[in-house]
């Protein structure tokens, strides 16, 4: 009998505790969903937002969302980058030259794919910054970069395979 009242409780507590995860993957999900992108964008073949107030990165061809990821962007709101940038390359297993560890090291923080931007803000250009995979798969979501965005390896692998050289990068404060 007692054992038959607790498996009753346990399954309610279970309940009780499962419900709230769902719904929030559920709205989540509802959320990737209805994210649009402003029609002057939607001329573009390729297209990358970024909103960096809830470190997501969706990825559109022809105006039409496909695919949507979590990210992880700058310590600082300054120090990942806010405007149009392009995709100006893209390099497998890319040394990080910082600390001088080789492409395709487990130690390298920048995973096995870079996707460099061609980052223009007043009249400067800069290369610094990329999407790219890391070595560090739980600070996907957080704000820990020096300005770059960091993906999942696994992700950024399959973003890679899809986006071509000059797609255009819209990084953005907060989604409209």
């Amino acid at each position: 009998m007692k054992s038959a009242l607790w498996r009753r409780v346990l399954l309610l507590l279970s309940v009780l505790l499962l419900v709230p995860a769902v719904a929030s993957v559920q709205a989540q999900a509802a959320q990737s969903q209805s994210v649009q992108l402003a029609k002057k964008y939607t001329e573009y073949e390729q297209f990358i937002m970024i909103d960096k107030s809830t470190n997501k990165l969706y990825f559109f061809e022809q105006g039409k969302l496909i695919k949507s990821f979590s990210v992880a962007t700058g310590k600082k709101p300054s120090y990942t980058p806010e405007g149009l940038f392009t995709i100006r390359e893209k390099i497998k297993n890319r040394p990080y030259y910082k600390e001088k560890i080789k492409g395709g090291d487990p130690k390298n923080p920048l995973g096995d794919r870079w996707l460099g931007l061609k980052v223009t803000i007043n009249g400067k250009t800069s290369y610094a910054y990329g999407i790219h995979g890391n070595n560090n798969e739980k600070s996907i979501g957080k704000y820990v970069s020096a300005g770059c965005i960091r993906m999942h390896n696994k992700e950024v692998r399959w973003l890679y395979d899809q986006v071509k050289t000059s797609t255009p990068v819209l990084i953005v404060k907060e989604l409209p």
